[in-house]
């Protein structure tokens, strides 16, 4: 491959890798939509915002400290502007403990993670070394970042369910991980493409078990179904219990009612036509007279 093609194909994949990335940092969009119409951030976090923020932060000092890969520097800089939005318009509607835990992890990462890499880098390193230094913790930071999806992997597979598995943020991961992989073989700079060796793989894992689980019932769903018919099931064997108890009870209070009858007659010694029945007091029974027509 001669020089210029080589140069033409990894601009090619620089400017790809900076278009599909930049569908990722979109991604969120919908999500912050629903904070805006519910005016909270209810059960979302604001980690993988501020995780964001700091790869992003990262990878431009790396490519500060390189000469040949100026389209990193573009890409991450949009980054850097849309993460931080996300982050601001979380702590905006975020409920006072999550806005302290935020900043406490904005702190943590941000200020003191990321000012002691370019502090530290800076004064007990030099040069080539510093760059390598820098790179290796891209690399390492890369893969912790691509390893994280293995939970969301693990609940599909137990749950059955792919609902917290968009399929077009899959697909956009790891189109992304394919340009800057070849972006970074081109380049000849493993600090970039060895992470996204990682990151394809698991973006196809996650597109397979889409595929497999999508139109899987979630076992949830299975559980719930058992536990309502097991119920109704019970209600159906209870069902002719209550009714014979009713039946049982209606005998009991006939009964108790013809023990009890008194015939009244008049003060003038002829019959009454009509009896009156007391029946007894019974629990729960309102005191009442039944006349009973001659």
């Amino acid at each position: 491959m001669t020089g210029n093609m080589a140069d033409h194909l990894t601009l090619a994949f620089g400017l790809l890798g900076n278009v599909v990335s930049f569908m990722v940092f979109l991604a969120p969009i919908p999500t912050f939509y629903k904070v805006y119409k519910r005016k909270s951030t209810e059960g979302f976090q604001s980690a993988p915002y501020v995780v964001g923020l700091f790869s992003a932060m990262l990878w431009i000092y790396y490519a500060l400290l390189k000469s040949n890969v100026m389209l990193l520097i573009t890409i991450n800089s949009v980054g850097c502007v849309i993460e931080t939005l996300y982050i601001c318009f979380f702590l905006f509607y975020a409920p006072k403990k999550a806005r302290m835990e935020s900043m406490k992890l904005i702190i943590l990462l941000i200020v003191v993670g990321f000012g002691l890499i370019v502090v530290l880098t800076q004064f007990l390193a030099n040069g080539v070394t510093r760059g390598v230094i820098v790179g290796w913790i891209c690399l390492v930071f890369s893969l912790c970042v691509f390893v994280a999806p293995l939970g969301v992997l693990r609940q599909v597979i137990k749950t059955k369910s792919v609902e917290y598995m968009p399929i077009l943020l899959s697909v956009a991961l790891t189109l992304s991980a394919v340009m800057w992989f070849f972006y970074g073989l081109l380049l000849g700079d493993f600090n970039i493409a060895i992470p996204n060796v990682l990151g394809f793989t698991f973006g196809i894992i996650q597109m397979i078990l889409y595929f497999v689980y999508k139109n899987k019932k979630p076992v949830i769903d299975e559980k719930v179904s058992r536990c309502e018919d097991k119920v109704a099931e019970l209600a159906e064997q209870k069902l002719p219990e209550f009714r014979d108890q009713k039946i049982i009870d209606v005998v009991n209070l006939k009964a108790l009612l013809h023990a009890d009858i008194h015939p009244v007659f008049p003060q003038n010694g002829h019959k009454a036509n009509h009896a009156v029945f007391e029946p007894q007091t019974l629990p729960n029974v309102p005191n009442c007279t039944i006349e009973v027509g001659a």
